[in-house]
């Protein structure tokens, strides 16, 4: 089932064009990545997803029903994390859970639990009477997340929930996505971090100019721009016959030899490093220096927006 569906979806602003006849279909118990550069209609998207903006045209779908006509459906079953904190700092932690919280109708005993439970998940049930205003960064997006799951959404969007935290706060964050995905949630995910969304998603879809111009794993969209890699390995001597020998190799499509440098062109596919590495030790060379330079994430949108990602 998809938990997501958007059909044809477009939104203006004057003669701006910011989302562009977009379809995209999320699938249950997906970490779903979305990416775009500044300005290519991610935030945009996820604001007419959420019904903080209305669709100029096209259709949005929360399993399977549509937003604009069962809103409360939609809501109930939606939690945002948002990249600006949506946190009162004069407000304990559990305060701040449990008014988000019954903005989704939950209320009385199931409301408190709900939030306890919410603030456990995040790590910071020690917190619960302690105000944001006192927490470092890390815990301020933690308490943001617990904000957006205490109603148990089916789905949650998550847009750059690590934004300038520390490597261990970070790390829990993406722990935490891992196990609420693992505990049912379907997952939206944004972050100008390419290694955090090649880490944690099962499917990305990159955003350019209101458009999905890529959509798929991360195998097929780099299979989409190449399919080969670079491998470079510096000898203390490199004799030119090696190249016929190292030709031989399975997947091995291109070999040049120059002042000591071997430089290697291979099929992406073919795993043959352990292959070429022993041919060289088995030949008496001595290795001093190895690269492997297989395309990333950050290839294939630096290749089809043109782009980095943070800019």
């Amino acid at each position: 089932m998809n938990v997501l569906d958007i059909r044809g979806l477009t939104k203006k602003f004057g003669e701006f064009i910011a989302v562009d006849n977009m379809s995209l279909s999320v699938r249950e118990g997906e970490i779903f990545g979305f990416l775009g550069s500044n300005g290519a209609g991610k935030s945009t998207t996820i604001n007419l997803v959420a019904s903080l903006l209305r669709p100029t045209s096209g259709e949005i779908r929360i399993l399977e029903r549509n937003i604009a006509k069962h809103r409360r459906f939609a809501k109930t079953n939606l939690g945002i994390v948002p990249q600006e904190l949506a946190i009162y700092q004069d407000m304990t932690a559990l305060e701040n859970v449990i008014f988000f919280a019954g903005l989704y109708g939950l209320r009385g005993e199931e409301l408190k639990e709900r939030a306890l439970e919410a603030l456990q998940f995040v790590g910071l049930e020690d917190k619960e009477k302690s105000y944001p205003k006192n927490f470092s960064g890390g815990m301020k997006r933690r308490l943001n997340i617990a904000c957006a799951i205490a109603h148990r959404p089916k789905l949650i969007i998550m847009d750059e929930p690590t934004v300038g935290i520390d490597p261990q706060s970070r790390n829990y964050i993406l722990g935490s996505v891992r196990r609420l995905n693992e505990m049912g949630c379907t997952i939206i995910y944004t972050s100008h971090y390419m290694e955090e969304v090649e880490e944690i998603c099962t499917r990305i879809a990159i955003v350019d100019h209101g458009k999905i111009i890529a959509d798929g794993t991360k195998e097929q969209l780099i299979a989409a721009i190449t399919d080969m890699k670079n491998i470079t390995i510096e000898l203390k001597k490199a004799d030119p016959e090696l190249a016929v020998t190292l030709k031989q190799i399975a997947g091995i499509r291109a070999i040049s030899v120059s002042d000591n440098l071997i430089t290697i062109s291979s099929d992406l596919a073919v795993d043959n490093l352990g292959t070429i590495l022993k041919l060289l030790i088995d030949s008496g060379s001595e290795i001093k220096a190895l690269e492997e330079q297989a395309p990333n994430l950050e290839t294939v949108f630096l290749t089809l927006t043109g782009r980095n990602l943070r800019d």
